[in-house]
């Protein structure tokens, strides 16, 4: 076992601030200011994710009118998808419109998606789940009208990707204690 001696030379010279701790086993660990950015941006693209489930599903009137909410009979699905009907693979994206199987996926993978990022656990899931929904709305908005490739689906689905790999739910988060489970051991894959 290395001592804290050893391992704060190395990372000094590394250009790696050290962190406090008596053992490289056991010990209190300091949070780096960059972990808590990425904890922020976690939590920040969970809340669109949440945000969007809960609009669609009650109607506040930012993005969903009352009387379109998911509990008052709306599809949640509808009016994006309708909307692509013009687009390169709209036939595809429109027919998938308003059916009650695309709805619950939908819902429950905002849901999902969201409350694992916010929480910060199940990140690799939320990063593999969420990249799948996020390049298909991207995909259904083809061809982009204000850049050839590139918009906020693809740039958020990084992110949530860098977010997984960086394990950015052990700050501000319940990641650390997630990870320590019998479930997440015998499973990683649910880390």
């Amino acid at each position: 076992m290395a001592t804290i001696e050893g391992r704060h030379e190395r990372d000094h010279l590394d250009g790696v601030t050290p962190r406090t701790t008596v053992t490289e086993a056991a010990a209190p660990v300091r949070t780096t200011p960059a972990e808590y950015v990425w904890a922020v941006a976690r939590i920040a693209i969970g809340w669109i994710f949440l945000w969007a489930f809960l609009d669609k599903m009650f109607g506040w009137g930012f993005a969903t009118p009352a009387n379109k909410a998911w509990i008052h009979g709306g599809s949640p699905t509808t009016g994006f998808l309708k909307g692509t009907a013009d687009k390169t693979f709209g036939g595809v994206f429109a027919d998938l419109a308003g059916h009650g199987w695309v709805d619950w996926l939908f819902m429950l993978g905002l849901l999902g998606i969201g409350a694992a990022l916010v929480l910060g656990v199940g990140l690799r899931i939320a990063a593999g789940t969420g990249t799948l929904l996020l390049a298909l709305m991207w995909a259904a908005e083809l061809p982009l009208t204000t850049n050839p490739f590139l918009d906020e689906h693809i740039v958020y689905a990084i992110v949530i990707i860098g977010l997984a790999v960086a394990g950015a739910g052990r700050t501000l988060g319940l990641g650390r204690w997630w990870g320590e489970t019998a479930l997440v051991r015998r499973h990683p894959v649910l880390k």
